[in-house]
């Protein structure tokens, strides 16, 4: 009987990773075919061009992908990473700050949105789609209420981070990419190898199983939504380094390419199943299709929408062909 639940268990864990494996395989095939198809394409700069351009998305992916887990969702990320913004240029550029003062408190303010989120789900039994929605239309506002037009940013040390390039050999990466890096790291430790992060997977496989093995449902929910509000911080700051300049329209439908990232990356919508690898995978699937669109030339960047949301179509239907075998 013992082996019979081993084996069961390995066919379980397998078709988890299927969704990621696709994703892989999907992310190899099209760069083989844009490097069949364009002259240049084969490059390795082409390939740290997708970090270096969605870095601010990745950051924002990785803690989306906490909130998936547990079977929520947070529709507030992209408001918070253009409030985000707008604060940097706010206090820096019209006030004077200095960036040291003013990225820390960027970093408290959307940590504690994010808790405060959480708290209110849990606490009133709301659903995430309700808070965080009222969350992004409250940080959008706010956004206006400082200004609303484009605050550029001329301030040393965040011309700095946009212009330095480190190089790799004959190839070079951007400051942000490494911040990005460090981020997917911390979260990839805190996921697999923390009492946290197996809190997390237990609460999206059953809140009321979690309940009754006295784990720390309400800390652990709220926790996930504070991570989420601290790299959609983190992910303002980062976007602030790339536009250097604040606006409220920044980052508008930003929570949507960050769902499809972890989407795509295999992790489920219902929660308790999925890989912060496969969120690394799914943000570059989705600057690949950007930069096959670009080098393309002809096609209207509409077709980037067009075509992530056929992929997020096809893989929603994988994972729902996936939890059903599962289930019976």
């Amino acid at each position: 009987m013992s082996t019979d639940t081993f084996l069961s268990g390995l066919t379980r864990r397998g078709r988890g990773q299927i969704p990621m494996l696709v994703t892989s395989v999907l992310l190899v095939v099209m760069f083989a075919a844009g490097s069949v198809s364009y002259d240049g394409f084969l490059s390795g700069q082409v390939l740290l061009n997708l970090l270096i351009d969605n870095a601010f998305l990745l950051v924002v992916a990785v803690g989306m992908t906490f909130v998936i887990l547990t079977g929520g969702i947070d529709l507030s990320v992209g408001a918070m990473v253009a409030l985000s913004t707008m604060i940097s240029a706010w206090l820096v550029q019209l006030h004077g700050w200095p960036p040291l003062l003013v990225i820390p408190l960027v970093l408290a303010i959307g940590t504690g949105a994010g808790l405060a989120m959480g708290w209110v789900i849990h606490t009133f039994e709301i659903q995430p789609f309700i808070v965080t929605l009222a969350g992004m239309f409250l940080a959008r506002g706010l956004c206006y209420t400082i200004s609303i037009d484009s605050i550029s940013i001329t301030d040393p040390t965040y011309t700095s981070m946009a212009q330095t390039r480190i190089p790799l050999g004959e190839l070079f990466i951007s400051p942000s990419v490494l911040i990005a890096v460090l981020a997917v790291v911390v979260a990839f430790v805190a996921l697999h190898y923390t009492r946290f992060g197996r809190n997390v997977y237990a609460l999206g496989g059953s809140e009321q199983s979690s309940v009754l093995m006295g784990l720390p449902v309400a800390r652990t929910k709220i926790g996930v939504y504070g991570v989420s509000g601290f790299c959609s911080a983190l992910g303002g700051v980062l976007m602030t380094f790339y536009m250097l300049s604040g606006y409220g329209l920044h980052a508008v439908g930003l929570e949507l390419d960050a769902i499809a990232a972890v989407v795509i990356g295999g992790t489920l919508l219902t929660g308790g199943s999925g890989y912060l690898l496969g969120t690394v995978l799914g943000v570059l699937v989705l600057g690949l299709i950007q930069t096959v669109i670009s080098f393309q030339g002809t096609l209207s960047s509409w077709w980037t929408r067009i075509v992530i949301g056929a992929l997020l179509f096809v893989f929603i239907l994988l994972q729902r062909l996936l939890t059903s075998r599962r289930r019976s």
